[in-house]
């Protein structure tokens, strides 16, 4: 019983140290942070704070300089992105990273389709209807699992692509802007979707520019400015008038 106690207590994700530079370029300066399953934590900045980069770092796209990344208190090294998926952490990218060409249920399984019988041939059946399952339960509201992309909306595609992103990761979400390009109808669609990761019991981090987004969906806030960690608040326990001035070092 005190192991499975310790594992539910012990965090996701734990970046200790984390240094990044390029060249003579510091990008990411000692940043330390752990996540836990069915916690949202923010993570904010002016442009040019390091915000993508952590999220490169933490995805395999990029190895931090120094400092630990680890998994359910494994310790792990990515070579590269593909590492970091098979490992169950999966990002969502501004761009989505989406084809526009094919249906839905296309798209959730590219590069993992479905195949069946001896000669490999793709189960569309079963890859649409475990589609059509996933956007029911995240309540992601389009047409049908067989609906092309490029005929969705910008709320749509987000969605499709946050779905995507759950059924294959099994430890953490990463969310880069998920929301940047929506108006307000379809913003709030997206956040609807993102909380409904915390009832899967998915640990997620999120970029976002928007404080009264962060404030709407976040548990924990974590402040970068220039590659420095400013700190890390409880949402429920500071206002955004603390947030900016950490941002921005104006008090």
């Amino acid at each position: 019983m005190t192991g499975t106690v310790e594992a539910a207590a012990r965090p996701v994700l734990e970046l200790n140290n984390i240094h990044k530079s390029f060249g003579g370029v510091v990008a990411i300066e000692d940043f330390s942070l752990d996540l836990r399953a069915g916690e949202i934590v923010a993570l904010v900045g002016d442009n040019g704070a390091g915000k993508s980069t952590l999220i490169k770092i933490i995805s395999g796209v990029h190895a931090p300089t120094s400092g630990s990344i680890a998994l359910d208190g494994e310790p792990v090294s990515f070579s590269d992105a593909s590492k970091a998926r098979s490992s169950g952490i999966e990002v969502v990218y501004q761009d989505l990273a989406l084809a526009d060409q094919q249906p839905v249920y296309m798209n959730l399984f590219l590069g993992r389709e479905r195949l069946r019988g001896p000669f490999g041939l793709l189960d569309r059946k079963a890859m649409m209807q475990e589609t059509q399952k996933l956007v029911d339960e995240l309540d992601v509201r389009i047409p049908s699992a067989s609906a092309v992309i490029r005929d969705l909306s910008g709320g749509q595609r987000q969605g499709v692509a946050i779905a995507r992103a759950t059924h294959w990761a099994t430890k953490l979400i990463l969310l880069d802007e998920p929301t940047a390009a929506l108006g307000v109808a379809e913003t709030a669609k997206v956040e609807k979707i993102v909380l409904a990761l915390k009832e899967r019991n998915m640990a997620t981090l999120i970029i976002s520019h928007s404080l009264d987004q962060v404030f709407r969906l976040s548990d924990r806030i974590c402040v970068l400015r220039r590659g420095v960690q400013v700190g890390v608040r409880e949402t429920a326990k500071t206002d955004k008038n603390e947030i900016v001035s950490m941002i921005t070092g104006v008090a």
